[in-house]
């Protein structure tokens, strides 16, 4: 079982591909096993641009591509090798519409992710959030969202600081940003949520890494992330079993168990999927927001400096990291019968990909999109997805965030990175994978 991060989670494979290429074309392709011809000529020009390629990403989403799509063929159609491709919808009132219509555009037919799974992984990861589709994602999501309300998620910002203290007291000099500093405080936030006990938040911290490294051999190095994310399930499934038989605590893990879900008492598998899918995305999003989010700010020292002096700016800016540096580049449906979208004709069973990176860019939406202003205002990112599955942490997600650069910025007067951000090889992650900096108290 591949788990990735999403409504809180998202199932990922390993599929590696060629070098980024640039083909001549004509208006249309030959229909094959891989390629749908875009019979819209609206769209057509001369070349196609591989935007499937994980190598593609390597230096930075390919924001440049993304407007001229944007400009001449907002509805894509990109081939991927060895199976259907997938049609990438760039704009953010499009990716709006195919969001706000599960039962025509599905999560829960095919996956959320480009490459087909086959029916025993689909089968394994739909009890996730994610990968429900209505009524049945309502049923779920309905009582598990009263615990993720932004007052009960205010409830624990005490916490949250104090972690976060604790994690910035032990730094200081030079340090790897993204493993030592930003990926340690989430999955203690998540394990502390959970009820988990402290000693096992490095091993959920690594599951949950590894989950989310399947386009990146340096990161993947000798481990089965299927067989490090399974172990993860098991951990919850056996933490549900042995909690059950214990008087209920303060902690989220309580509240899940002790609820109803289409009348029925949540299973110890349905936890197991769920927990993954929670400590997924918890840690992998959250991660990539704060390194992120520090590098975006090294990048524009007025803007930091404008935080340091007014430490109420950084909520906002909390909201345009996510804008401008979003955790995660796309997430897919499955048309469920023949549409449209632009003129542009959807077959039933057709791959949808809603291009978040884009859109987040869509100068009909944005001002200057491609500058990054921590003041901006409106922001109407679609970070967190839309709809039905907005992302349920969302108000986690934004606290982990502002207390944070509160901290930071409070503890360290100077920052400095002393060498080369590296990006992660991913199509699906848009995130980075080392940040090396000097902290000076």
């Amino acid at each position: 079982m591949d788990v990735r991060a999403a409504d809180l989670g998202c199932p990922l494979t390993g599929i590696v591909i060629a070098k980024a290429r640039v083909r001549r074309a004509g208006a249309a392709y030959r229909r094959s096993e891989t390629s749908r011809p875009q019979v819209n000529t609206r769209w057509a020009v001369s070349t196609v641009i591989d935007i499937y390629d994980p190598d593609l990403y390597v230096d930075g989403p390919i924001h440049e591509i993304f407007a001229e799509l944007r400009r001449t063929r907002p509805v894509y159609w990109q081939p991927m090798p060895g199976e259907p491709g997938y049609w990438a919808i760039l704009t953010h009132a499009d990716v709006a519409h195919v969001a706000r219509d599960p039962l025509l555009f599905s999560a829960e037919r095919e996956g959320v992710i480009l490459e087909n799974q086959p029916p025993e992984r689909l089968e394994m990861t739909r009890n996730m959030l994610l990968m429900m589709d209505p009524p049945r994602h309502t049923e779920y999501r309905k009582p598990l969202a009263e615990h993720f309300k932004a007052k009960v998620m205010g409830e624990l910002e005490d916490r949250i600081r104090e972690l976060t203290v604790q994690l910035l007291d032990s730094v200081d000099g030079e340090v790897e940003f993204v493993h030592d500093v930003a990926g340690v405080l989430p999955s203690q936030v998540v394990g502390g949520l959970f009820g988990i006990p402290a000693a096992d938040w490095p091993s959920i911290r690594h599951w949950a890494e590894q989950s989310t490294s399947q386009q990146d051999p340096e990161l993947v190095g000798d481990f089965d992330a299927t067989a490090e994310v399974t172990k993860m399930a098991v951990y919850a499934i056996q933490f549900a079993m042995a909690r059950r038989t214990e008087a209920p605590r303060a902690d989220l893990t309580s509240l899940i168990l002790a609820g109803q879900y289409g009348g029925q008492a949540m299973t110890d598998l349905e936890f197991g999927s769920f927990f993954t899918q929670l400590v997924t995305a918890g840690n992998d999003t959250t991660k990539t927001m704060l390194s992120s989010g520090l590098h975006l700010l090294l990048q524009h020292p007025q803007q930091l400096r404008a935080l340091r002096d007014n430490p109420a700016l950084i909520a906002g800016a909390v909201e345009e990291i996510l804008r401008y540096a979003n955790p995660l580049h796309y997430f897919r449906r499955t048309a469920t019968a023949d549409t449209e979208i632009r003129g542009v004709p959807i077959k039933a069973g057709d791959k949808v990909a809603m291009w978040y990176t884009s859109a987040n860019r869509d100068e009909q939406v944005f001002d200057d999109p491609q500058r990054f202003d921590i003041r901006r205002n409106p922001n109407p990112h679609l970070s967190f997805g839309l709809a039905q599955h907005y992302c349920l942490g969302v108000h986690l997600a934004r606290l982990e965030g502002r207390v944070f650069f509160e901290e930071l910025f409070a503890r360290f007067p100077t920052i400095e990175q002393i060498g080369d951000a590296r990006r992660i090889r991913s199509n699906l992650n848009n995130g980075l994978k080392a940040l090396p900096i000097r902290l000076s108290r």
